[in-house]
């Protein structure tokens, strides 16, 4: 029965249970927290935190939807009553009370903006200077303003407006120091976005080392069989087209790995046109991993490198092997030769830029590996004179969406 007494017991038991079990895990987090030591190390936490928080919605650049994010976290950095962000152009956060003074802000800040030093604007003096330009404040509240600028190098691109009851020096340096600190993460979104137009660049790069080398190499092989083997001609330029055609399409830094062997397939037949049997290749290729997102034009350069300068200058004829295989979380692609191979040094050399022109497509692509995928993971190449060259390039199949 629900009344019974063991019943009750039992209900009694449960809830005490529960009681100790919410005691127990606010203990823990209490003795995680005091873990810290002092109150200093546990504000210094609490402030490292806050800035850590705010950093991942300024990585962006001062957009409105970041901004209003990381306003929250910055106001209680301050312990003001009020915090706002702006651009050059307009408000674009706005935290905590006093909101019936954001159409005056911009025109408060125009001094700041033009001329990149900090204002200070009294309690009294806020009130008359937005008089004008804002709702009346309700009334007994009276709030200063500490305005400070965000500088991205010599340029000024926004403000950060701190509202409290009174402007104190404290204040004004903390504030100063947040803006700072908001400028350092736009240099780094600038930074962020400056490396993927260089990536792009440098994929321009690589379509104008094609352009000149292959293009008219391909040209002349083709003119060649245009008397003693047309149909092997016409062939040719349409493996010639749908090549070029790829190499310089306009829209889209990535693409899968079976679009980048496709683009390999029409570039070999092409050079096998111009080499004949001196060019061998072997395809070992896992189905499973064809899908697979990879930057473009990450592949036909490292085949396009072994056969320029793996097998052309190698006597006799020479073998390409591609595989490409499922490696847990990664596909693992490699590109190995059995030409003349080059000395590691002067491959470390390439590799950091310093090459004469030589194995462009080499650092281009080990650059944008590591761009796109992180530091860890650029091109490994394994050579020496006269042994060849093996390059194996690691990949993650699970990956944020790309426009491939």
């Amino acid at each position: 029965m629900p009344d019974s007494p063991l019943f009750t017991a039992a209900a009694i038991a449960v809830i005490a249970l529960a009681i100790a079990v919410v005691v127990a895990v606010g203990l823990k987090v209490l003795r995680s927290f005091r873990e810290l030591g002092t109150d200093a190390e546990r504000a210094t936490y609490k402030t490292l935190h806050a800035a850590s928080r705010a950093g991942q919605y300024l990585r962006t650049g001062l957009n409105p939807a970041g901004a209003a994010k990381a306003s929250r976290q910055l106001r209680s950095l301050l312990g003001c009553d009020a915090l706002a962000i702006t651009d050059t152009t307009g408000v674009l956060a706005w935290d905590g009370a006093g909101e019936e003074l954001k159409p005056a802000l911009m025109g408060l800040a125009a001094k700041v903006l033009e001329g990149g030093h900090t204002a200070v604007i009294p309690a009294g003096e806020l009130q008359l200077l937005a008089a004008g330009r804002a709702a009346p404040l309700a009334e007994g509240v009276e709030r200063a303003v500490v305005i400070a600028p965000i500088k991205a190098g010599t340029r000024v691109v926004g403000v950060v407006a701190a509202f409290a009851p009174a402007a104190g020096s404290g204040l004004v340096r903390a504030t100063s120091e947040v803006a700072d600190w908001v400028a350092t993460q736009v240099e780094l979104a600038e930074l962020d976005a400056s490396r993927t137009l260089l990536m792009e660049a440098e994929v321009r790069a690589l379509r104008a080392q094609i352009s000149p080398h292959f293009i008219y190499n391909s040209l002349n092989a083709i003119a060649s069989f245009i008397n003693t083997d047309p149909v092997r001609a016409r062939e040719l330029v349409v493996e010639f087209a749908d090549f070029t055609r790829y190499s310089f399409r306009r829209h889209g830094d990535f693409t899968t790995l079976a679009e980048e062997l496709r683009c390999i397939d029409r570039y070999l037949l092409l050079e096998r046109a111009r080499f004949g049997e001196r060019v061998q290749v072997s395809l070992r290729i896992a189905p499973e991993v064809l899908s697979t997102v990879i930057p473009f034009l990450s592949l036909q350069p490292l085949v396009e490198n072994a056969v320029r300068h793996g097998l052309e200058a190698k006597e006799g004829p020479g073998h390409i092997t591609i595989t490409a295989n499922d490696s847990g979380a990664f596909a693992e692609v490699t590109i190995e030769d059995d030409g003349v191979g080059m000395d590691p040094e002067k491959l470390r050399a390439v590799l950091a830029g310093h090459g004469e022109g030589d194995h462009v497509g080499l650092r281009n692509v080990d650059a944008r590996l590591r761009q796109v995928y992180g530091e860890d993971n650029g091109l490994v190449i394994e050579t020496a004179p006269g042994e060849g060259t093996l390059i194996t390039m690691r990949v993650p199949k699970s990956q944020p969406r790309h426009d491939a």
